[in-house]
């Protein structure tokens, strides 16, 4: 069982420890928990020119363009960009004008998009994000660092600092995905569907990825699960360009199911 450390200093596992980061991480040594040795850039730590940012597109020609000039200006062009796109309008032609990688597939759902897309990544850190302009690329230089002080995941928190911009009734049903897959795990989380974490490339090669809409959260459960160094930290989360796809009582559902399925195979193994 992993340990969690709040801002708050109160011990949600076994041991006291401070990573300095004020948010939830596992604490552990995820190298020996799960067979994997870290990996380091050629100076010991990781550039952007060691990041691919990897998203699954679907119909975002409104946004595609500002989130891929935000990546270039943030990591001054040094870091790969893979879209995996299933769009039937411009989203592709746009993406491929601003240098990005673009894998074509037919529609078939936000969990096979992104799973294609992290799959694909060939730099040791690999970044998701969506690509409706909601999360902030500002946030890629902190990912890094904390990666290069050993964070196996970096999960970017929407739901602390507020998530105004989000719709009233989706940010009460993801305080509810955060509440459930805490209880299951053991493990205070705050964030389960965020779309924008950072993760060293041999978590994602190393699991295996069964969800399509939860997908979003199995990429957390299983990591933080299996003892791997999982840090969650607050990010601004802006209103969407272009209109959302996900019908959020039935996508809703979904995703509490996958929680319950994942955590519940993650207690088994």
């Amino acid at each position: 069982m992993s340990q969690l450390q709040r801002d708050d200093g109160v011990d949600a596992g076994e041991t006291d420890t401070d990573d300095g980061t004020g948010r939830a991480t596992v604490d552990s040594d995820a190298a020996a928990q799960s067979g994997t040795e870290p990996s380091t850039g050629t100076d010991g730590e990781f550039t952007f020119d060691d990041v691919t940012v990897v998203m699954g597109t679907y119909n975002e020609e409104a946004a595609i363009g500002a989130v891929l000039d935000d990546v270039d200006r943030v990591t001054d062009g040094r870091a790969n960009v893979v879209c995996v796109d299933g769009s039937d309008d411009r989203t592709p032609e746009i993406a491929r004008e601003h240098g990005a990688r673009v894998i074509e597939q037919e529609p078939q759902g936000y969990g096979v998009a992104v799973r294609a897309a992290v799959l694909a990544a060939d730099r040791p850190v690999v970044v998701t994000t969506d690509c409706d302009d909601t999360y902030p690329m500002e946030a890629l230089p902190e990912f890094l660092d904390l990666v290069n002080d050993g964070a196996d995941v970096v999960s970017g928190d929407r739901i602390t600092p507020g998530a105004d911009a989000m719709p009233a009734f989706n940010r009460q049903g993801n305080r509810a995905f955060a509440l459930l897959a805490s209880g299951l795990m053991g493990e205070r989380v705050y964030d389960t569907t965020t779309g924008m974490r950072a993760y060293r490339r041999e978590v994602v090669q190393e699991i295996t990825w069964t969800e399509n809409t939860g997908l979003s959260a199995e990429l957390l459960v299983r990591p933080l699960m299996r003892g791997y160094d999982v840090r969650e930290v607050p990010i601004e989360y802006d209103e969407r360009k272009g209109e959302t796809k996900l019908d959020p009582l039935a996508g809703g559902a979904a995703i509490a199911k996958s929680i319950v399925k994942v955590c519940l195979e993650e207690r088994r193994r």
